[in-house]
């Protein structure tokens, strides 16, 4: 009995367009972002999947929503899945950040593991949080395929817990653009690392679109 853990970044939003620093802001998904989920859903619908565990975000939701429909299962929300919550850097570029908040910008960029942008949240707490979901799947099916639906940096600072990476180094180590999927087997030794943000279920044309 093997459990399959995918973990799949939500689909485009505007913030993600522009690089903007977006936590606790909750955009819609654009409208390419909602055929990256229509694409995801119509590759992954056949797959037998045991659950589909989100964070409470619309941008995640959005995402889940056409697979979801297609196997008939209600997405499981979970606040530990929630992103990174940026604090006084939301919706500000990093421009901004570097010219206002440059003590607090230089320190996020050393080590983010245990300095946090302006009254967001630090790695560690991520880490707290999200593995905590990841416990409560790992206890509950012991085999089968669930899938993670989350965001960026929550994603990057998961992969980092399960593999055994730094924490400090999950911006520099592990890319993962949008509606990107990674996928782990959980082994006798833990987890084993099968896929990195691939996004081979987008269409040609989409694709391309996007510059992959």
């Amino acid at each position: 009995m093997v459990l399959h853990l995918y973990l799949l970044r939500h689909g485009e939003t505007t913030h993600s367009q522009t690089g903007g620093y977006c936590g606790d802001l909750d955009p819609d998904l654009t409208a390419e972002g909602m055929l990256m989920a229509e694409a995801f859903a119509t590759a992954y619908q056949q797959f037998p999947w045991q659950a589909v565990y989100t964070s409470p975000m619309r941008r995640t939701l959005a995402t889940a929503a056409p697979l979801c429909r297609a196997i008939a299962q209600e997405p499981i929300r979970r606040e530990g899945l929630r992103e990174l919550r940026y604090g006084a850097w939301e919706g500000q570029t990093q421009a901004h950040v570097r010219e206002h908040y440059a003590d607090d910008y230089q320190k996020w960029l050393t080590e983010p593991a245990w300095n946090p942008p302006t009254d967001g949240e630090t790695a560690v707490q991520i880490a707290n949080r999200a593995m905590a979901v990841i416990a409560e799947i790992e206890a509950t099916y012991t085999d089968g395929s669930v899938l993670v639906i989350s965001h960026k940096a929550t994603i990057r600072i998961m992969l980092c817990s399960l593999l055994g990476i730094d924490l400090g180094r999950y911006r520099d180590r592990l890319d993962l653009p949008t509606c990107a999927l990674s996928v782990l087997r959980f082994e006798k030794y833990g987890p084993m690392l099968q896929r990195l943000g691939d996004r081979s279920h987008l269409p040609p044309e989409l694709a391309q679109r996007l510059g992959t």
